[in-house]
């Protein structure tokens, strides 16, 4: 960030609230909370932290980040059992929350605990107005470990993923390159700072571009497009499901979005559907779909907007320093249209899986990082992302994608959003299920629905039963949680299947 800070010392950094830093003052700021922090003791440690988005979560990162200190941000949504995991399992000395969050961390194994903002002995805000400087130290090398990022533990227990200075520096070039980041973007920043995408595909590769992001505590919908009409907001991200809401949301109107010119999907998979109708309500719009993986700091591919109208399905071609194949189950390359498993090699890649040498081992096999993910290349190398391999259906023996399914579900005019996901099933192994919410002033009964699939989709593709919800389940950063959907209707094929549908 000092090439940013020399270059434009007076400029709008970020904004929060009612509080703007300049590049000079944010510059200044970090280094007096890193002074702080080691007054209190935290030198080459752990630093976890527990917060919504705010200018004193950005100011103990950036402090961090000068210090050498490792930081681990936590889900603010977490309970005290699950912060108490990660805190443990990272073996982080310090904690520092927002005082509306104290009883998640009180009792939580640390040496050290303090506020991010609102006062207090050891709280960041006010160390950023009056602590005393330090200067970032000599001996700081790239390899050194920045952050332990921990997996949102959609299906299993989170793994802290090592992010090196260098890995995060690589990504940040990436983005910059990939993104079309400049140093005129004014950006708002809305979802979850703790979350990869926000903070290293937005915020960072923008302060160190030169541009201004807006910093906010909430993704809600009327908030965010009345906040991108009323500030001249010009960059956006956003997961699917909150383009979905924004869309959907009775304030959508396009007249009031003109100054946005640069809009950001990723997180998870866009129905292609959907990002149709986004393009003709806003045509003046380029999008671009960011794909990648906490892992890999995140990002992997992008589909820039020129690339869209050919290929609006694909998840685009590498960055800069990545490289992407797909594999098959004997880790050999696939031909071009043959699914398989994505893999990567990259130096924006975790270098381990914190204390879990099993599971780094098994991620790194035959020297490529395992996505997890299930996909294909064409003959230009574009990538198409199938499916999460967990997510894959088993349908009488017969592999069924879910997004397929969800594509299909998308084009019937009632649906507003949907989720596909398996159900145990006494004849079929795994039953094709959908959770599905109709649009205001829509309706369709589940016999349509089906009816609907049944005349685009093979037989064994269409869906069981079909289940109508007021709401998806998703976590703080947007990503549906098919896992609880899993837990809550695990019962729907077995007693009492032939029941009403909900």
């Amino acid at each position: 960030m000092v090439r940013a800070v020399r270059r434009s010392p007076g400029k709008t950094a970020i904004r929060f609230g009612a509080r703007d830093w300049t590049y000079q003052q944010l510059d200044q700021a970090a280094a007096r909370v890193s002074g702080a922090l080691a007054q209190w003791g935290l030198r080459l440690a752990t630093a976890s932290r527990l917060g919504k988005n705010s200018d004193a979560y950005v100011l103990l990162w950036l402090a961090c980040l000068r210090s050498g200190l490792i930081h681990v941000p936590v889900n603010f949504s977490m309970t005290h059992a699950e912060a108490e995991y990660i805190v443990t399992q990272s073996g982080a000395n310090a904690i520092f929350a927002d005082p509306a969050l104290a009883e998640r961390v009180e009792g939580l194994p640390c040496r050290v605990s303090g506020t991010l903002h609102g006062g207090g002995d050891r709280d960041i805000l006010s160390a950023a107005a009056h602590g005393t400087a330090m200067p970032v130290p000599a001996d700081l090398a790239d390899d050194t470990p920045a952050q332990i990022l921990y997996t949102s533990g959609t299906t299993s227990a989170p793994k802290g993923a090592v992010l090196t200075h260098r890995a995060l520096l690589a990504e940040y070039m990436s983005t910059i390159a990939a993104c079309d980041v400049r140093a005129s973007d004014y950006s708002l920043a809305a979802l979850p700072l703790y979350h990869s995408a926000q903070m290293h595909v937005f915020l960072m590769p923008l302060l160190l571009s030169g541009g201004t992001t807006l910093i906010a505590d909430s993704p809600e919908a009327s908030f965010c497009l009345r906040t991108i009409h009323e500030e001249g907001i010009t960059s956006f991200f956003a997961p699917p499901t909150v383009w979905i809401a924004l869309l959907r949301h009775a304030d959508f109107e396009p007249a009031r979005l003109g100054t946005l010119t640069k809009a950001y999907y990723g997180a998870s998979i866009m129905p292609v559907p959907v990002l149709l109708e986004l393009q003709s309500r806003l045509p003046a719009l380029r999008f671009y779909n960011c794909y990648g993986q906490s892992e890999i700091g995140p990002l992997a591919t992008v589909l820039g907007p020129d690339e869209h109208a050919e290929r609006p399905a694909s998840a685009g071609r590498p960055v800069l320093n990545v490289e992407t194949r797909i594999f098959d189950e004997k880790m050999n390359d696939v031909a071009p249209g043959t699914l398989g498993e994505i893999v990567h090699r990259s130096p924006q890649l975790l270098t381990e899986y914190w204390d879990k040498p099993e599971q780094t081992t098994e991620a790194f096999a035959g020297g490529w990082f395992h996505s997890g993910d299930l996909g294909y290349m064409d003959e230009a190398g574009y990538l198409y992302v199938v499916d999460r391999i967990k997510d894959v259906i088993n349908s009488g023996g017969v592999l069924v994608s879910s997004r397929e399914v969800e594509e299909c579900l998308y084009t019937h005019p009632a649906v507003a959003e949907v989720a596909v996901f398996a159900l145990s099933h006494p004849k079929w192994v795994e039953a094709v299920t959908a959770c599905v919410v109709i649009k205001r002033g829509a309706t369709a009964s589940e016999a349509a629905l089906i009816a609907h699939a049944r005349s685009a989709l093979a037989p064994f593709k269409v869906p069981k039963r079909v289940v109508f919800v007021a709401d998806l389940p998703r976590n703080t950063a947007g990503k549906l949680l098919k896992r609880k959907l899993r837990e809550d209707y695990a019962a729907l094929f077995g007693e009492g299947a032939g029941s009403t549908v909900a």
